[in-house]
């Protein structure tokens, strides 16, 4: 008997699916179901993820697309999406839902099950010593749509009643057969009887088989056909534990307290399609028709329909042109005279490249952000990341790093063979700094005033569970001590990788023994949950997507807990794979502190009045640098940094680039910093992997010494050592960077071990490459990203060193920021003579001033 899954939840419906939509996939395909249909609570959540598990397993699961919608009586209503307009209308519905303000629901709206309804329901461990994460009781806000915006949004959407919440079962149970039958006539009459189907679920619960026979006869009675589905919340049986534990956080219980709350038994798992005949063998037809019904789903992620705003050129110009003819302007008045002939040629290849791909209003769009900032605002602005590799992007000032001069690799930004998921190449991240506070905050409004408010909207970033929360929350579930749970969270290292201690052995030193009842099930539970479950929905740092038209026909919007900002429900790489494009608004303390100081030396005749006016390559400033120096400014004042400078002894802006990356998590773990200090200092000799690769490694390492310190290089050498492609070179460092789950880093560092010894390389090369890329993932820096770091560290130590008394200022006036008090950073600048007055009520500004002589 054919059967196709039509209703299952990930854990992306927050405290109710218990497994991630990749196992769901994975279930689907291990019982031989041909296509599943993922619907989340009140949202898209797991949507990118569940397509992208698909096409990874060659769509031998087809992956339909809904949503399980809270309507405005406390009933759920799940639908999917049949046609592109189906899913726009669905975004659009949820859109609607989640921003437009509701007063707030009474208990007879929600049928006595607010705990149930809304996941804002406090859990267990709510109040606890720990505050490292949110709290969870501001997880996510409930999403109330009315039947005038169902019946708004219809269109496209097919509509399942029969389940437990939903209206038309809800209303039997409440308040009689008379009102059921008027719940399903209401819905018939916004769905007609070819879109509404009565959906019926067994789970081998007592009382069930009355109320299916009263949903049949109820669909005779209106002509409606009948469709069976599993009400899927996990993948395996095994993983109804953990849909235990949500239900037990989601309603703030424990488990010894949960009662007839939890599930009765793990029927909520993925069945085959034999499974689901032999259990409606009484009625074939609602198995049958679950096929039927996933045919007429035309839509999926594939045909998204999201585009990126054009930017509108001048009369008689197309965007490409418009683009070549700003950027050599901006050439011009960049570096008077001629253009050397080595940059002329890098930019005809940016240009002619970006033309090609069609990216050309994407870069006048960013130029045009950046010339606002700049000439309107007076706000300091400056591209980070692998935009700096982009000649283009230095030219229309939208990065301060000239690639040409610093060798940089413009295909680790763009290059015709990075190809996204749709076939295209995928597009350029470009990351902008800005000073942080309300300099930042008005560009982000900026972006929502030319866009819309349905335009535009944050990324989401996806809080998960991670170290010590999984035990905190997991522990006060099943009952352990507070006490117990403290000395564990003492005991915990938190980190992406392998924690310091065994679980086993942590437990036992945090007082709860191995003969524990429920020791077991807490490591168990720490498995399961460590494979980063979601716990809530949380605001990327400063990652926003715009587009071409209503950005909330393409993902549901929902509000930000900041005002006057509303989030998608992607988060960036979820985002990045269905190609849509973000730009990074990131603040930075320095680039206020920074703001501020010149801003203060405004009166001054020597100024500096720009960052241009600073002077590159004072040696008086690297001295300061070399001596460590360097409280209160960007990047290298922390201890590890501090001790490393006077080794390393920087002397130009290359070395600082170098300085800044080496004192980080990945190069450290990797036992790079030593080895480079001491080559650069001649004590060792340079060593570049092994001498059977050393002619092809040494243009690529010959300025780190042989050391692999930063992305670009381990991009270069696994298409160089490796034979990679541009795009099999750019999923290498996309993995590196991904830390959601650690199978994807494992992937890719196999293939990339594979490569190698298909290219005859010997043990010793394979070793040493897939050890460094290992240390990358826990952080590595693009080399572009460490010399736009250094910059901005040479011109912090510059302005220290030469307008000590607006410098220090401005660091009080923005704090808190970096790893000084106040209290330090004033005996610091008593060290550099500078007077630092108390505070007077009759002369006392808000902010700290500069008095007497300049």
């Amino acid at each position: 008997m054919s059967y196709v899954e039509l209703h299952a939840r990930s854990a992306f419906s927050f405290l109710r699916g218990a497994s991630l939509p990749e196992d769901l996939v994975k279930g689907a395909v291990d019982a031989g179901l041909p296509a599943v249909a993922l619907l989340d609570r009140d949202g898209v959540y797991g949507a990118p993820r569940f397509y992208a598990s698909a096409q990874e397993n060659q769509f031998a699961v087809r992956p339909r697309v809904g949503a399980e919608i809270t309507l405005e009586d406390g009933s759920v209503l799940p639908l999917l999406a049949a046609t592109r307009t189906g899913y726009q209308n669905l975004c659009q519905l949820i859109t609607e839902a989640k921003l437009v303000e509701r007063t707030s629901c009474s208990a007879r709206h929600l049928n006595g099950r607010a705990d149930d309804i809304a996941p804002s329901a406090k859990p267990a461990d709510a109040g606890s010593a720990e505050t490292d994460l949110p709290d969870p009781g501001e997880r996510k806000r409930p999403c109330f749509a009315t039947w005038d915006e169902l019946a708004r949004f219809s269109e496209g959407l097919i509509a399942l009643t029969g389940d437990e919440e939903g209206p038309v079962r809800q209303a039997w149970r409440t308040r009689g057969p008379n009102a059921a039958s008027a719940g399903l006539r209401k819905l018939a009459g916004i769905f007609g009887p070819h879109r509404l189907y009565v959906e019926l679920q067994r789970h081998c619960v007592r009382g069930e088989e009355r109320e299916l026979k009263f949903l049949t006869d109820l669909a005779a009675a209106h002509d409606l056909p009948l469709l069976a589905t599993g009400g899927v919340n996990y993948a395996d049986p095994a993983h109804r534990i953990v849909g235990d534990v949500f239900t037990c956080l989601r309603q703030g219980l424990t488990l010894d307290g949960a009662g007839r709350r939890l599930e009765i038994n793990a029927q909520r798992h993925v069945k085959s399609p034999a499974a689901m005949g032999e259990l409606f063998a009484d009625l074939p037809a609602a198995v049958e028709n679950s096929a039927r019904l996933e045919q007429r789903l035309e839509f999926t992620l594939e045909n998204l329909g999201y585009e990126f705003p054009t930017y509108p050129p001048p009369p008689g110009e197309s965007m490409d042109s418009f683009l070549r003819a700003v950027t050599l302007a901006a050439a011009a008045r960049r570096l008077p005279g001629p253009l050397p002939p080595t940059l002329r040629a890098q930019l005809d290849k940016e240009l002619e490249l970006i033309a090609r791909l069609q990216f050309s209003g994407y870069f006048l769009i960013v130029w045009d952000i950046c010339r606002w900032a700049r000439e309107e605002k007076k706000i300091l602005i400056q591209g980070r990341g692998s935009a700096a590799n982009s000649a283009v992007c230095y030219m229309l000032g939208i990065t301060a790093v000239n690639p040409v001069k610093h060798r940089l690799l413009f295909e680790r930004f763009l290059n015709d063979s990075r190809i996204g998921r749709d076939g295209h190449p995928s597009w350029p991240d470009i990351d902008l700094d800005l000073p942080s506070g309300e300099r930042r905050e008005s560009v982000i409004q900026e972006i929502y005033r030319r866009y819309g408010r349905r335009g535009a909207a944050m990324t989401a970033n996806v809080i998960t569970y991670r170290g010590r929360s999984i035990v905190r929350e997991v522990g006060k579930v099943l009952g352990f001590s507070d006490d117990a749970l403290d000395r564990f969270s003492s005991l915990y290292a938190n980190g992406d990788f392998p924690e310091t201690l065994q679980l086993q052995q942590q437990l036992a030193l945090s007082g709860i023994a191995p003969a524990h009842p429920r020791a077991a099930a807490m490591v168990t539970l720490h498995h399961y949950f460590s494979r980063a479950l979601p716990r809530h929905l949380g605001q990327h740092s400063g990652g926003m997507v715009i587009c071409q038209g209503q950005l909330d026909k393409v993902v549901p919007l929902e509000p930000a807990t900041m005002a006057d900002r509303s989030i998608c429900q992607w988060d960036k790489d979820d985002c990045e794979n269905l190609g849509i494009v973000k730009i990074d608004f990131l603040g930075l303390g320095m680039m206020a502190v920074m703001q501020d100081t010149l801003e203060l030396c405004a009166s001054r005749p020597d100024g500096p009045h720009t960052l241009d006016d600073i002077p590159p390559d004072d040696p008086a400033t690297y001295d300061k640098i070399c001596a460590a120096d360097t409280v209160g400014v960007f990047q290298i004042e922390s201890r590890a940094q501090m001790a490393t400078l006077p080794r390393f002894k920087p002397r130009d802006i290359y070395d600082l680039a170098m300085q800044v990356a080496i004192v980080r998590p990945g190069p450290i773990t990797g036992q790079l910093v030593h080895p480079l200090i001491r080559r650069r200092d001649g004590l060792e000799a340079e060593d570049y992997i092994d001498p059977s690769v050393e002619d092809i490694v040494k243009p690529i390492l010959s300025r780190t010494k042989g050391v692999i310190l930063f992305q670009e290089q381990m991009l270069e050498l696994s298409m160089a050592l490796a034979k990679f492609s541009g795009a099999e070179a750019e999923e290498l460092r996309r993995a590196m960077g991904f830390t959601r789950n650690r199978n994807r880093l494992d992937q890719a560092l196999a293939k990339l071990a594979a490569a190698l010894r298909r290219a005859n390389r010997n043990e010793t090369v394979i070793q040493k490459v897939v050890t460094s890329a290992t240390s990358f993932a826990a952080y590595g820096f693009p080399e572009s990203h460490a010399i736009g770091f250094a910059l901005l560290a040479y011109g912090s130590t510059w302005l220290k060193l030469n307008r000590t008394a607006e410098f220090y200022a401005s660091l009080l006036n923005n704090q808190p920021m970096g790893f000084y008090s106040p209290a330090t950073l004033i005996q610091d600048g008593r060290r550099h003579d500078l007077k630092a007055e108390p505070v007077c009520v009759r002369k006392s500004a808000w902010a700290c001033a500069v008095e007497g002589p300049q």
